[in-house]
């Protein structure tokens, strides 16, 4: 496609957003094309110079958008793990975010439209994952140096491991509306962390 000038980044990603906005509202099996050109007001031509793979292609950028959107609601307390008062803070945005979701996961619902076997789909919640965890273990390192968490402990390990229960208590949390298991999760895991030195 070329170089995007700042104008056309910003046309595409009013696409996006606007075509995040529609799938959150409408559903993704029922959001057209024509919806997000509506939503959006961009014509069929400026859709495809910025998404000509229609479609598959488009949900494929919101599926990013909304990876991004996962990390960047956990701020500033994800990028802050210093002390045990913002590991509490981050768990409770955590739990806070999910809270206000309820049992839609926009992410969830577009990754599984595009399909989480296809290569593109796959980079996007691989990449979601690696960010996520080395943010978790970057909290644990600093904890580490500064002795409330014990030596012992391998930061990606408990970063995993962490990353695990929040995934499993998001996935409950889907199927059953309760997010006793989300919180148990990141309680134990954090717990965990404390009774280490």
């Amino acid at each position: 496609m070329g170089a995007v000038t700042a104008k056309g980044a910003a046309t595409r990603q009013r696409i996006v957003e606007g075509a995040a906005a529609a799938i959150r509202d409408i559903g993704v099996m029922d959001t057209t094309l024509d919806d997000v050109r509506a939503r959006t007001a961009t014509s069929k031509s400026q859709l495809f110079h910025y998404f000509p793979g229609g479609k598959e292609e488009l949900l494929l950028a919101v599926a990013r958008f909304e990876a991004d959107r996962v990390l960047s609601d956990q701020q500033p307390y994800l990028g802050d793990l210093t002390s045990w008062a913002s590991w509490q803070a981050w768990r409770d945005q955590v739990v806070d975010r999910y809270r206000r979701q309820g049992r839609q996961c926009p992410l969830n619902v577009v990754m599984s439209q595009v399909g989480h076997s296809t290569p593109g789909a796959q980079a996007v919640v691989t990449e979601l994952m690696r960010r996520w965890e080395s943010e978790i273990a970057a909290g644990v390192r600093h904890m580490q140096a500064a002795g409330e968490i014990g030596p012992a402990v391998q930061p990606e390990e408990a970063a995993a491991a962490l990353l695990a229960g929040i995934q499993g208590g998001v996935l409950l949390h889907l199927s059953t509306g309760r997010l006793t298991h989300l919180e148990a999760a990141l309680d134990m895991g954090i717990r965990h962390l404390r009774g280490s030195p």
